[in-house]
């Protein structure tokens, strides 16, 4: 499934995103959690698994949902910065998406999601009383019934592809339909 030496720039753009648009449907795609790199309140990296919900070629972006009080919701609202990685062994690529961050906490978007997700088992993630990352304890607090479902949207700036192979790795990056072949 790699890419052909002689293969069109077009030819690249079309499947990395039809790869990250599969992901988003299939739950044993590679690429349907990725791991999310942000800049910590302190100023440290932090790194986090997320779940890819959706990927847009036409608006070259993708989404996820997060606790709306978690440490990654406030990282991205102070510092949008972010970077996706993904690898697909299958493949043998891996991305590096650089991207910013919209942090959606209220609005049609947010109450559409929560529409899908309140079906579903995750929907106790997004109703409990208790902030992520905090500590346990005895009292979990009273669950009000609302929802914490925040909905990011990050925008790409550029792709960072990779493909490994025996017979020559190969590097490009893409910067929305412009590709750059670059040394690997």
């Amino acid at each position: 499934m790699n890419i052909q030496p002689s293969a069109t720039e077009a030819d690249l753009v079309h499947r990395i995103w039809t790869e990250l648009q599969r992901a988003t449907v299939d739950r044993h795609h590679e690429w349907r959690s990725p791991v999310l790199a942000t800049t910590g309140l302190d100023g440290l990296p932090q790194a986090r698994t997320v779940v890819l919900r959706s990927a847009d070629a036409s608006t070259s972006q993708l989404v996820f949902f997060t606790d709306s009080r978690s440490p990654k919701a406030a990282e991205l609202l102070a510092q949008p910065a972010a970077t996706f990685v993904f690898w697909s062994k299958r493949l043998s690529w891996q991305l590096r998406v650089r991207a910013q961050a919209q942090v959606h906490r209220t609005g049609p978007l947010v109450e559409s999601a929560w529409g899908r997700v309140s079906q579903s088992p995750a929907a106790g993630d997004y109703l409990a009383s208790g902030v992520p990352g905090s500590a346990l304890s005895s009292t979990t607090g009273v669950n009000t019934g609302e929802h914490h479902l925040a909905l990011v949207i990050a925008q790409i700036d550029s792709i960072d592809w990779l493909e490994l192979a025996r017979e020559g790795h190969r590097r490009a990056r893409l910067t929305g339909n412009t590709v750059v072949w670059l040394v690997p």
